[in-house]
């Protein structure tokens, strides 16, 4: 038997489900067809991140190497990856962002950041926003403590 309260349990299931359909929705935002979910997570986290290798890169995204593969390989036919060798390895590559690429993943990330705030705005009150801040911060706990 768990010893997770109900109530513990119910905020896990409901903070989980709200921020999968947080994600989805933020996806639909800007949505560009020529590219897919994967090329727009690494092209954001290239941008927040810095240059990677694609070893780095696939257990950021938690996907296997050859997939990520393919994922730079759709980025880098749009010219937004620029590859330059490991100074620690030279079989490895480093990924860097192209100016192209740097000025999509920044004006994704603007377009996704000004519908949320946008939509803060419309939905909630001046107190209402306030309440969400602070159980904001209550919720950064988790990533602040360890397991």
């Amino acid at each position: 038997m768990s010893s997770v309260s109900a109530s513990a349990a119910a905020a896990a299931t409901n903070l989980r489900v709200l921020l999968s359909r947080l994600r989805t929705r933020l996806r639909e935002v800007d949505t560009a067809e020529d590219l897919t979910p994967s090329q727009t997570s690494v092209l954001i986290r290239l941008f927040r991140d810095g240059p990677a290798t694609t070893t780095e890169l696939a257990g950021a995204e938690r996907v296997r190497s050859q997939s990520m593969t393919a994922t730079l390989a759709g980025l880098d036919r749009l010219g937004y990856l620029v590859r330059s060798p490991d100074p620690a390895d030279g079989r490895r590559q480093v990924i860097t962002l192209t100016s192209s690429g740097r000025t999509r993943a920044a004006h994704r990330r603007r377009a996704r950041q000004e519908w949320l705030a946008e939509t803060m705005q419309d939905r909630y009150t001046e107190a209402e926003r306030h309440t969400i801040n602070e159980a904001l911060a209550l919720l950064e706990r988790i990533t602040d403590e360890p397991k």
